[in-house]
């Protein structure tokens, strides 16, 4: 039933450098403050959580700042990676990611190669039923 996902050889290293930003946003070595992270986002950047809801790039640039305002760490685990081109400097990530030992969920992210660097365009979560972690 599973779809047999293989990252294309010429794309090994595009996998590689966005595996470094995965999963976005928990990455202080690309910064912390609001201007760090609308950096990271295209303008028309938009995410579906985890529950479902849609997200828009000012709730979501609102929610870092106000995350990052404080101390904060999570325990997260990333795997089983995969990359694939979408369009002209336009590829789509997915991946697993274990939070806290108890909650599963499968990402998928739309990044773009821009001339100031990777931006996101797109972002989804979505819960693995059961959590089986």
């Amino acid at each position: 039933m599973e779809p047999q996902l293989e990252t294309a050889a010429e794309l090994l290293g595009v996998l590689e450098e966005l595996k470094r930003r995965e999963p976005i946003f928990h990455h202080p070595e690309f910064g912390t403050t609001r201007a760090d992270f609308e950096r990271q986002v295209t303008e028309d950047f938009w995410e579906i959580g985890a529950s479902g809801a849609r997200y828009s790039r000012e709730f979501v640039l609102d929610t870092l700042e106000k995350r990052y305002s404080q101390p904060y760490s999570e325990d997260l685990t990333a795997f089983d990676f995969h990359c694939r081109r979408l369009g002209d400097d336009t590829y789509l990530l997915t991946y697993t990611l274990i939070q806290n030992k108890l909650r599963k969920t499968r990402r998928s992210t739309i990044w773009r190669q821009t001339p100031d660097g990777w931006k996101v365009a797109f972002h989804q979560g979505t819960i693995v039923q059961p959590l089986d972690v």
